[in-house]
């Protein structure tokens, strides 16, 4: 369980150093907005799993769902009712526009993280 520990690490720390150039340097119209929030998911659950690396079968589905609530709740405008417009970390962490392709985005990265933990279990059977 230790190694696999470590391999959810190492592979956190090579996705977070993606996604902070992508965040840093692409400034287009389909990896950044897009693909980024795939991978975002990827994330999350790569994160978690750093902690919880078994039991938790449907990890992916819960991560789209948080991913999918903090999406609705931008319909509120929360960067403004929480008055952080200042603070541009915080108003891109928690996103300011409502848009139906990052749900999308959220769903296809799910799907990216079931499909590569049951090749995971298959491979291990």
């Amino acid at each position: 369980m230790k190694k696999r520990r470590l391999v959810y690490l190492l592979a956190f720390a090579l996705l977070f150093t993606a996604e902070v150039l992508i965040a840093l340097f692409v400034h287009d119209t389909f990896v950044r907005p897009f693909i980024g929030d795939v991978l975002v998911v990827v994330l999350i659950v790569l994160f978690i799993r750093i902690f919880v690396p078994d039991g938790v079968r449907l990890l992916p589905l819960y991560v789209f769902l948080f991913a999918a609530a903090v999406e609705f709740l931008q319909l509120a405008d929360p960067v403004r009712l929480l008055g952080i417009e200042g603070c541009p970390f915080l108003r891109i962490a928690i996103g300011s526009t409502f848009d139906p392709l990052d749900l999308l985005a959220y769903a296809l990265g799910a799907l990216v993280c079931f499909l590569g933990e049951w090749l995971v279990r298959k491979r291990r059977k």
